[in-house]
């Protein structure tokens, strides 16, 4: 308990104390009735505002003590939108704020955004920029009007953002915090206690963009920015495991470059690389959002698909074979390949289900090469 709250304590014990003592002297002097009633009434009413005071220096307190954790435990995660989270989370805590958003750019040049009182898609499709010339303010301070007809005290009339910036002034993002008043964060205490804060978060925040840069780079094929091996097995045992707990469908496709050796023979291995790379290319073009489109080895490449049936996996198979065998990839010719399609079943784990995708593969290459089998 802090000195404000231990200070209004201890007065408010010393009034009920005065109070009594009045009291008792009163009756000794035996006052009238309406000069008691009056002094009741006043001690009451002196009661209630200590009582009012003291509850909201306890909630200053708690706030303070909320914050206080949230900010001692931004160095304690390396994930990115964990520590953006933690960063809105105290950030929320700030006098006067009602919201918050964060908001930084991936090395991948994704967006990662987080938010405390407002829905993250909500935070996202209203985030705080610099200004269109591109120079670098201190603060960017917005004020929002609404319609007569339209007024609710429940929204945001005010917001205070400022740029997180890098050890080499590199820019970052914004921090942000919003209000429902109009005039709760436009004094130099908020502007002090939001750019405080982000100056205690923005080496969290570049530790854990540097940890995603590293571990994506781990998991991804540098040759065609696929998924890579290590990857794909990871994933699929996630996904099959998720499908399996909560009786979901799950479809997988494995594929590989027919003859490929003949593109590396006849046009040599910088030939063969551009065409793993533009495969791998023409893949991400046609997978959908949710797919997981890997490169597994050579020329073999697979796709997970959740929440997707045998069905899917064949539709998905048509698209690849249009988007790679259609065109021509520059001067090696049409690229054909052979595929094998298989949809999760009740008894498999990952390893069973992934061999069982690599047989109907074989099959695939044994009776033509060219073709889906399904398993």
């Amino acid at each position: 308990m802090t000195t404000a709250v231990i200070a209004l304590a201890a007065a408010a014990a010393a009034l009920l104390i005065v109070g009594l003592v009045w009291v008792s002297g009163a009756r000794g002097r035996r006052a009238s009735d309406a000069r008691l009633t009056h002094a009741f009434a006043d001690l009451r009413a002196r009661m209630e505002t200590l009582a009012l005071d003291m509850g909201a220096a306890i909630t200053r307190v708690e706030e303070t003590s909320r914050r206080q954790r949230a900010l001692d435990d931004l160095g304690s995660s390396i994930d990115l939108e964990d520590v953006l989270s933690r960063v809105a989370d105290a950030a929320a805590f700030i006098p006067g704020a009602d919201a918050s958003a964060v908001h930084t750019t991936a090395h991948d040049g994704s967006r990662v955004v987080a938010a405390s009182g407002l829905p993250e898609d909500v935070a996202a499709s209203q985030l705080l920029a610099g200004p269109p010339d591109g120079s670098s303010p201190r603060a960017v301070q917005v004020s929002y009007r609404y319609a007569p007809d339209s007024e609710d005290p429940s929204s945001i009339r005010s917001g205070l953002g400022v740029p997180l910036r890098g050890e080499s002034d590199e820019p970052l993002g914004f921090l942000t915090v919003y209000a429902r008043g109009e005039d709760r964060l436009r004094d130099d205490a908020a502007l002090a206690a939001v750019e405080g804060l982000a100056q205690r978060a923005t080496p969290a925040i570049e530790n854990a963009r540097r940890y995603r840069e590293a571990r994506q780079l781990a998991d991804t094929d540098a040759l065609t920015g696929l998924h890579n091996r290590r990857m794909f097995h990871e994933t699929l045992g996630r996904e099959v495991a998720r499908a399996q707990r909560y009786s979901r469908t799950l479809g997988l496709i494995v594929l590989d470059l027919d003859d490929f050796k003949q593109v590396n023979d006849r046009f040599g291995h910088l030939a063969g690389d551009a065409v793993l790379a533009e495969v791998g290319e023409r893949m991400r073009s046609v997978a959908r959002s949710a797919d997981v489109p890997c490169r597994i080895g050579g020329e073999e490449f697979a796709v997970i698909l959740p929440e997707s049936a045998l069905t899917d996996a064949e539709a998905l198979y048509q698209r690849l074979a249009e988007a790679i065998s259609a065109r021509p990839i520059a001067d090696v010719g049409t690229i054909r390949f052979s595929a094998g399609l298989a949809e999760l079943r009740t008894d498999d784990d990952s390893l069973s289900f992934f061999e069982r995708a690599d047989r109907a593969l074989y099959v695939a290459k044994r009776d033509g090469k060219n073709r889906a089998v399904p398993e």
